[in-house]
């Protein structure tokens, strides 16, 4: 039997998921630690330290990644028990959080902690670089407006405000998976559709825009070489599997940024059907021929495929929202001080009960979601929430309640974003296992919503699908072109096939209710940003 490794390095957790690569894959079982697909699938997921982070600030620890990654496979090798050994890995495939920036010296040890996606502290050099290259060239080329929040003006924010470390960078990453390629291969890469959001990549040629790296100050040796998900990047160095469970030589892919596993996993193949994923940040995404250009809050990713492009809206508050209220609202009064900031699953159990005794519309009370800044629908690094209309009669459950609903409310005003009428909406993430949340979602969307049960390990199996293709194509691993429209559809068949699913159709009654309550939330943060 043959194995692929797939793992995602997302901001909360490790995940490991072990798929076959000689058997179609139809059938799928979710259990708390492993999972199931035709007795040849074992997952895990290691959860990670908490940021830390300064107002604006959102770090984290790059060996921390490595240090769970290593125990999160050396785990689903448990898991899986003798019916797996390491020698029968074929090929590893990761995907993992976006938009960070990695810097490492010249043996590929990090210079200091990751400057996370959500972390928005380089404004003042983003407008520099505007002014210089031009807001629309910047626009016109790299698909995506320019912002504090990007890595290329985070780069030039080191280089200003910590010019020793800045002296001594030797390669540069921007996905959380690369630093982990590069631990596992010694090669410094990245995927094009992971660096659409870097700020310096040709969204069209997919390729490093050298005259725009060079107006930001930032030398273009620097950068990870771009690649494509299928691609064979290196493989598994001795030194590494004499420290670990891995076996040397195991072929390394290039893999896939995870806002591009996830619309992968979700079916997202076609105008009209949108993504909706809940972790800790959001993100919605649909497929289009064009990049979006003229709408302020769209991102734009280099699509799978020859052509075309993701054309996503990303939320910092999402599942976070969750946790926090979660942590609030629902913990036990004896419960001991948890450390890592994080809710308990006896929480998030206690949530459940708590959403389910509450009322569509929070009796009248409003949550502006807005805890660590915001990209959308406004790009504000600064601001912050707030609750509207607190009375005495007010209670844990309204409050809890207008938190989900708060994010509901900036989920409707994503899908006012998208040209294309939905005709299909998909549910996945953390956030999707709360039920009361996804009937809120359909409700102030006014749209039924699929939404997927076994949403952890989803894009795994699109990632192994991608190192499948590549077997298919050829006799013997080597890098191949993009993934070519066919073959996506064929996954998506199969993905289809084996997915376990819920409908959630509209209630009409709280269509209503949300309608007016939404006109509502859309004055919040007119009103609450003029005050912070």
């Amino acid at each position: 039997m043959a194995y692929i490794a797939t793992f995602d390095v997302g901001t909360t957790a490790v995940k490991a998921v072990l798929v076959s690569l000689d058997v179609d894959v139809t059938t799928y079982k979710r259990e708390p630690l492993s999972a199931q697909i035709d007795g040849v699938m074992s997952s895990v997921s290691v959860t990670l330290p908490a940021s830390e982070h300064e107002m604006g600030h959102h770090e984290q620890n790059p060996d921390d990644w490595w240090r769970c990654f290593l125990e999160a496979w050396r785990t689903v090798l448990h898991e899986a028990g003798s019916h797996v050994s390491a020698q029968e890995v074929v090929g590893i495939i990761l995907s993992g959080q976006m938009q960070d920036v990695i810097v490492l010296d010249a043996q590929g040890k990090p210079l200091r902690q990751a400057m996370l996606y959500s972390d928005g502290r380089a404004a003042h050099e983003a407008a520099t670089l505007e002014e210089r290259y031009g807001s629309q060239r910047f626009l016109d080329i790299v698909g995506n407006r320019c912002e504090g929040s990007l890595p290329l003006p985070k780069l030039m924010w080191i280089q200003q405000h910590e010019a020793e470390i800045y002296s001594n960078i030797a390669h540069v990453l921007f996905d959380a998976k690369d630093y982990i390629i590069s631990r596992l291969t010694g090669k410094f890469v990245g995927d094009v559709t992971a660096c659409s959001t870097v700020g310096a990549m040709n969204i069209h040629t997919r390729a490093w825009e050298d005259s725009l790296i060079a107006t930001a100050g930032i030398d273009i040796a620097l950068f990870p070489h771009l690649h494509v998900p299928s691609d064979v990047v290196g493989n598994v160095s001795q030194e590494v599997a004499l420290s670990s469970a891995f076996i040397s030589g195991t072929p390394v892919y290039a893999g896939i940024g995870d806002a591009g596993a996830t619309t992968l996993a979700s079916g997202v193949a076609r105008s009209g059907q949108y993504n909706i994923n809940i972790g800790t940040s959001g993100w919605i995404a649909g497929i289009s021929n064009e990049a979006i250009t003229d709408d302020l809050g769209v991102a734009n990713l280099a699509c799978t495929t020859p052509s075309g492009f993701i054309n996503g809206v990303p939320f910092l508050n999402a599942g976070g929202i969750h946790g926090w209220a979660t942590r609030v609202f629902a913990a036990a009064d004896q419960s001991p001080h948890n450390s890592s900031n994080r809710a308990t699953q006896q929480e998030y159990e206690r949530m459940s009960h708590l959403l389910a005794d509450s009322e569509p519309g929070s009796h009248g009370v409003l949550c502006l979601p807005y805890f660590v800044g915001e990209r959308f629908p406004v790009m504000n690094a600064d601001i912050r929430g707030a609750f509207v209309g607190i009375g005495m009669e007010s209670n844990a459950s309204d409050l809890a309640r207008a938190c989900l609903e708060g994010v509901a409310f900036s989920l409707r005003q994503g899908m006012e974003r998208f040209e294309s009428v939905a005709d299909e909406i998909t549910l996945i993430g953390g956030g999707a296992r709360e039920r009361v949340w996804c009937q809120i979602i359909a409700d102030v969307l006014g749209h039924r919503i699929e939404v997927f049960d076994n949403a952890e390990t989803m894009p795994a199996v699109a990632l192994a699908y991608i190192v499948l293709w590549s077997h298919q194509q050829h006799n013997e691993v080597q890098t191949v072109e993009l993934l070519s429209d066919a073959s996506i559809d064929r996954m998506m068949q199969s993905l289809r096939a084996q997915t376990h699913s819920v409908m959630v159709e509209v209630d009409t009654q709280n269509v209503q209710v949300y309608d007016r309550a939404y006109e509502r939330f859309c004055k919040l943060y007119p009103a609450v940003s003029s005050m912070q």
